[in-house]
């Protein structure tokens, strides 16, 4: 029975994608906690522009490196697995990223070994305990935000991206994967930064100091420019995955499941 499960390209292709659709959606909100310097780590002077009152420059959460891959792994899942197809994998991240919240907050409240908490003086961290504390309890509020922010953009982008594909068919694969999740994206920046880095650090005292508004609608923005940049030089990537799906289904099988796909969605 496995063996024949394994043997089934559709089957086989829908586990690789879900696999690596759930990883990313997981690893994402892990590296979340991060701010980084998109400017400084491209070696360039910060822009410094003016938004929301505030000095705007690509301060970015580290998770928006693997987002509009989850999104465009959404796409591909959709044109030939169908909205339930979608729908069953963004339950399965839904539930392990809220498994990974409980396990983050079991963690930090575990004590603490005595040799471990200055085990890392010398590397700057003069108490691990409580650097585990902020960074993962941090970390929690994103889950919390990612988690309603990744429900809500999954529901657009699937509803999006089967609009347009009905208007326009099979032409424009660019149209419907960019343009969903530029959609969807929108509505993931400012939800999750908003309940992580607003919300977050006023109902609880792990959380580092609450962001001003402005500051979190500025980052909001820089994100969503980010993401907004990275779909559309993804493209060439959807088609060259999308070219590789056809080949290794056979362009027979391929086109009857994104038929089924779009009967589904429309049932």
């Amino acid at each position: 029975m496995i063996h024949t499960i394994i043997r089934h390209k559709p089957t086989r292709l829908y586990i690789l994608l879900g696999a690596f659709f759930v990883t990313n959606a997981i690893v994402a909100e892990v590296i979340g906690v991060k701010i980084f310097s998109l400017e400084k780590t491209l070696g360039i002077a910060p822009f410094n522009f003016n938004i929301f009152g505030n000095p705007f420059s690509f301060n970015l959460t580290a998770g928006v490196l693997l987002w509009p891959v989850v999104f465009i792994m959404t796409d591909l899942i959709n044109e030939y697995y169908g909205m339930k197809g979608v729908r069953f994998l963004s339950y399965i991240a839904a539930g392990l990223i809220g498994y990974t919240f409980l396990m983050f907050q079991g963690a930090i409240f575990l004590s603490p070994a005595d040799f471990w908490v200055t085990n890392y003086t010398r590397n700057n961290v003069p108490n691990a305990d409580h650097a585990y504390r902020v960074m993962l309890g941090q970390g929690s509020w994103i889950i919390v935000g990612s988690l309603g922010a990744f429900l809500l953009g999954q529901i657009l982008d699937v509803v999006s991206f089967h609009r347009i594909k009905k208007v326009t068919g099979e032409k424009a694969i660019w149209l419907r994967a960019t343009g969903s999740t530029l959609i969807s994206q929108l509505v993931d920046s400012f939800l999750v930064l908003f309940i992580a880095f607003y919300i977050g650090p006023r109902v609880s005292s792990n959380q580092g100091a609450p962001w001003s508004l402005k500051l979190v609608l500025s980052i909001c923005v820089g994100n969503y420019i980010y993401k907004f940049i990275v779909a559309i030089i993804m493209t060439p990537v959807i088609y060259w995955i999308h070219n590789w799906i056809e080949k290794y289904l056979g362009h027979e099988t391929a086109a009857k499941m994104k038929q089924q796909a779009m009967g589904k969605e429309a049932g």
